[in-house]
């Protein structure tokens, strides 16, 4: 269930789309992926991958949840849809009985905005029905990798953390094999029925909790059609009677008659580099962006042609003045643009079709988005490249006790509860009365639950990919049909499914590409820059790290 409150967020960060969930991890001498053996000992090398049959022996039996079956199941990897109003008072129990001992833990977890006291209302609630007593050492999310460091580098680590992917860099990952225990004896096969609601998570977002040969990572799993979302203000393209644009001509051709810069009113904002990769069909950065071709030739996504013709394409837009003025500079909040109408177009992740909406409910109740469907090149089928099926983790210190390992895994289990369950509705909105109230069958948090029950639990695990609004369901309709939709365009790399560590001295190979593709795109540099850098990554071990890739492939067989 997704609160009711809407979110604070600008928006995305570039960071938080293009991290990959494979990280680089501890240098090995020599250029081989050393892959570990199936056993998932602490001994593993902290390089390569483990896939195939000896993934499958390290991580739980899957057991599909049987509780609130949704309205629109899953369809070309999209999230499913949950659209009925749900009878609150009948909800289902999926944790019958409270697994956690009452042992007391510290989490340590990435948190946007201010977080609660502690022992307030929300964490008590929570702890009395999993059975928990949770210390939160909430840090600040934006600046969570200097923090998460600094943690990992000293003697003094939390019994359980969550890491990102996108600060699993350096230092970090490396730490995640040495100082976090491997969870095959509490979880491998059958042994994660006693948590049946981590038994039911996705078995692919389980293989990138794989580190070292061994499962340390409890998933937040995420929808393989997870794409960027081009929102457009369809309010306004009915009011003036645009047409929604098919191709990247149409699309060019619109925006420059619907920019006025005498009214403010620009085609759209930042981060079109987003869309037009969708558009071109230009792969993910990090380990997704390595595929075996048609030809047999193994590339990574910046030797692709099509890398060079969404850059050129992007460089258009800039070029024909339709992005709005801040964000070409990079100033401001480009979402605030969008709602006030300076912008039509606006990039973003799936979660903001819902918080938008609830964002304009009240004080523009005429403000209508959709998400506009991508085209291909010639305004044919786009070509969408699969997202990571799970990109946090959360993590148990090695050397922690038994009732300590068993009441984090039991504080896990309880959140990654069913959408249709007591646990996600006390998860997601609190302690009834306290934190929320019942309207027409809707819940609806007041001020004490909009300060209190946000990140902490939800961080923790999560069940299978779900969209669900009980205030706007119509919203979770469309996006979990747009999922679909574009799901059918979808194509996995030879990387897909893998949490792979590349070797540290190649963690900053391709670090250059994200500033000069935003200097390109403004202007700023030609494309022989972008050329010449290309030229200098296979040089400067782009060329070396293709090898590597080819020796790990071979060894564990490719993702798609």
């Amino acid at each position: 269930m997704t609160p009711n409150a809407a979110s604070t967020s600008s928006g995305p960060s570039r960071r938080s789309f293009l991290a990959s969930t494979a990280v680089a991890t501890a240098a090995v001498a020599g250029g081989m992926p050393l892959l570990t053996a199936c056993g998932g000992s602490d001994n593993g090398s902290r390089e390569g991958a483990t896939s195939g049959k000896a993934a499958d022996k390290l991580i739980p039996t899957y057991v599909a949840s049987t509780i609130a079956k949704p309205d629109m199941p899953s369809k070309n990897g999209s999230s499913a849809g949950y659209t009925s109003k749900v009878d609150i008072a009948a909800l289902a129990t999926s944790v019958p009985d409270k697994l956690g001992t009452g042992a007391p833990i510290k989490i340590m977890s990435p948190f946007w905005g201010s977080p609660p006291k502690p022992g307030c209302a929300y964490y008590k609630g929570v702890d009395a029905a999993a059975g928990t007593k949770v210390t939160w050492q909430n840090q600040d999310g934006t600046t969570y990798g200097e923090k998460l460091g600094a943690v990992l580098a000293s003697s003094s680590i939390p019994d359980m953390v969550v890491v990102p992917s996108w600060e699993l860099v350096g230092k970090i990952s490396s730490a995640v094999t040495a100082k976090f225990m491997d969870l095959g004896p509490y979880l491998a096969g059958d042994k994660a029925k006693k948590y049946p609601n981590l038994a039911a998570i996705p078995s692919d977002a389980w293989r990138m909790g794989i580190f070292g040969g061994a499962l340390r990572g409890i998933p937040m799993p995420g929808a393989p059609a997870s794409f960027v979302v081009p929102y457009y203000r369809k309010d306004i393209f009915d009011k003036k009677g645009y047409t929604v644009p098919k191709s990247p001509e149409e699309f060019l051709s619109w925006a420059k008659d619907v920019t006025s810069a005498k009214a403010k009113v620009y085609a759209c904002g930042d981060n079109m580099t987003w869309v037009s990769a969708g558009i071109f069909g230009v792969r993910p950065s990090g380990p997704l962006g390595w595929n075996i071709g048609d030809d047999g030739k193994l590339t990574y996504r910046v030797e692709q042609p099509e890398y060079l013709e969404a850059l050129e394409w992007t460089r258009k837009l800039f070029d024909a003045g339709v992005v709005h003025p801040d964000d070409k500079a990079r100033t401001g909040d480009s979402g605030q643009r969008f709602t006030a109408g300076q912008i039509l177009v606006y990039p973003s992740d799936a979660s903001a079709w819902y918080v938008k909406t609830a964002e304009q409910a009240k004080s523009n109740p005429d403000f209508k988005i959709e998400g506009m469907d991508y085209f291909g090149v010639d305004g044919g089928n786009p070509k969408l490249w699969a997202s990571s099926p799970a990109g946090i983790w959360s993590l148990i210190r090695k050397g922690a006790s038994k009732e300590t390992v068993e009441n984090a895994l039991a504080a896990a289990n309880f959140a990654a509860a069913p959408y249709g369950t007591k646990e996600r509705m006390l998860c997601d909105y609190g302690v009834e009365g306290t934190h929320y109230t019942v309207k027409d069958g809707v819940p609806i948090k007041n001020d004490q639950g909009n300060s209190e029950v946000i990140n902490a639990w939800v961080m923790l695990a999560a069940p299978a990919p779900y969209f669900a609004h009980p205030d706007f369901p119509e919203v979770a309709r469309k996006q979990t049909e747009w999922q679909q939709r574009m799901g059918a365009f979808m194509k996995k790399t030879s990387t897909y499914g893998m949490n792979i560590v590349e070797p540290t001295r190649y963690a900053s190979l391709s670090s250059q590409f994200e500033q000069l593709e935003l200097d390109f795109v403004r202007g700023h540099k030609n494309l022989s820059d972008v050329q010449q850098a290309i030229s200098t990554w296979k040089s400067s071990g782009g060329d070396k790290l293709r090898d590597w890739y080819k020796k790990l492939l071979d060894k564990n067989g490719s993702g798609n």
